[in-house]
């Protein structure tokens, strides 16, 4: 198998209040980000493309990317507001990058084989990265384009310190992915799922979508494609973000793609604020009791 992970680390974790990628959280200084490529190694990928900003490039190799030396093939890609196609420019008023689609772009030219997208500060557990090297092992374009998304139940990816951001799945009865629908301000209270936004109560079995895609190739025209359009559609606009959800939406849509959805029995664990840290440390103290992973992923 020749498989590629893609770890989406450029983000600063504003809500965190630092750079939560190199936060440590097993016993002897593991990251998140080294429990996901030690879980990936063991399920067959050979390859790691990281994406960062150059801002925290230094500091993100000395900590993270020299942990790797002899271990896996590494890769960086730099997302940039200003990484933009020709003719286009980023307006004055403009702060925020462009969103996880962009992101996914700029690692274009170090990827020529399926690959699998994850968050740099979500642990997504053994279970979910089996399931996608499994996929993507056997994967390939014909008429349409063959992707997956793993996908685990709401409940399960919750934070107690406040709201997180989620992507609902609508799943058909063929187990394709039908809709994400992307929902920003969700919290569990008295034992309900509540959208804050809209004010409803969601269901605690919806599979969410923590961004962890299986890709071939293919989806990088798709993205030139279409940042295009959503740049010339929402470029004044001061936040947007192209989200790649939406562009596999659009995919869907259009029948471009079959997206299979790959429902782990993994747990996911996150650190969106600082109070998360202990939740997640002793979520990995027990995998770790439980023979799951070994006290030292690397010696």
């Amino acid at each position: 198998m020749s498989a590629t992970l893609l770890v989406m680390a450029a983000g600063m974790g504003s809500r965190y209040g630092g750079l939560k990628q190199i936060d440590p959280v097993g016993p002897n200084g593991e990251t998140i980000i080294d429990y996901s490529i030690y879980d990936a190694r063991r399920a067959g990928f050979d390859k790691v493309v990281f994406i960062i900003r150059h801002a925290i490039e230094e500091e993100f190799k000395n900590f993270i990317g020299s942990r790797f030396d002899g271990i896996i093939d590494v890769e960086y890609a730099f997302q940039e507001t200003e990484k933009l196609p020709d003719g286009y420019s980023v307006p004055e008023s403009r702060e925020k990058p462009w969103g996880t689609g962009h992101a996914i772009l700029m690692a274009k030219e170090f990827i020529d084989s399926p690959f699998l997208v994850i968050n740099g500060d979500d642990f997504y557990g053994k279970d979910a990265f089996e399931q996608a090297a499994k996929f993507l092992n056997s994967a390939c374009d014909e008429q349409k384009a063959s992707y997956c998304m793993v996908g685990y139940d709401l409940v399960n990816t919750l934070s107690e310190h406040g709201t997180v951001s989620r992507g609902i799945c609508e799943v058909s009865d063929k187990g394709h992915l039908v809709n994400v629908v992307e929902t920003l301000k969700i919290a569990e209270e008295n034992k309900k799922i509540i959208d804050h936004d809209s004010n409803t109560e969601l269901n605690k079995d919806a599979i969410a979508s923590m961004n962890m895609f299986g890709f071939t190739p293919s989806i990088f025209d798709h993205l030139d494609e279409k940042f295009i359009t959503f740049l010339n559609e929402r470029i004044t606009e001061e936040k947007s973000e192209y989200f790649i959800p939406q562009v596999v939406k659009e995919l869907i849509d259009e029948g471009k793609a079959d997206v299979n959805v790959l429902r782990t029995s993994s747990k996911w664990f996150g650190i969106t604020y600082q109070e998360d840290k202990p939740l997640v440390t002793k979520a990995v103290i027990d995998l770790i009791e439980k023979k799951e992973y070994p006290e030292k992923i690397y010696s």
